[in-house]
C-alpha cells in the first residue's frame, strides 16, 4: 500500500511538471513569425489597424527593450 501511494505521488508530480514545461514553451514565436510580425508592424497604419495587430506590435516592441 505504501508503494502504491508513493507511485501515485510521483506520477502526480511528473504530470504537473510536464504540464508546466509545455505551458511555458507553448506560446513562443519562431524567428520567421517574429520577422513577419515586424514587417507587418512597420507597414501598419494605426488608424486602420485592428486591435489585435496593435496589441501584437506593442508586445513585440516591449520584447525588444
Amino acid at each position: 500500500m505504501n508503494k502504491l501511494l508513493s507511485m501515485l505521488v510521483i506520477a502526480a508530480f511528473s504530470i504537473a511538471s510536464m504540464g508546466a514545461f509545455a505551458a511555458s514553451h507553448g506560446g513562443a514565436m519562431s524567428d520567421k513569425e517574429k520577422a513577419e510580425l515586424t514587417e507587418k508592424c512597420a507597414k501598419m497604419d494605426p488608424a486602420k489597424a485592428d486591435d489585435k495587430l496593435k496589441a501584437d506590435c506593442k508586445k513585440l516592441a516591449e520584447m525588444k527593450k
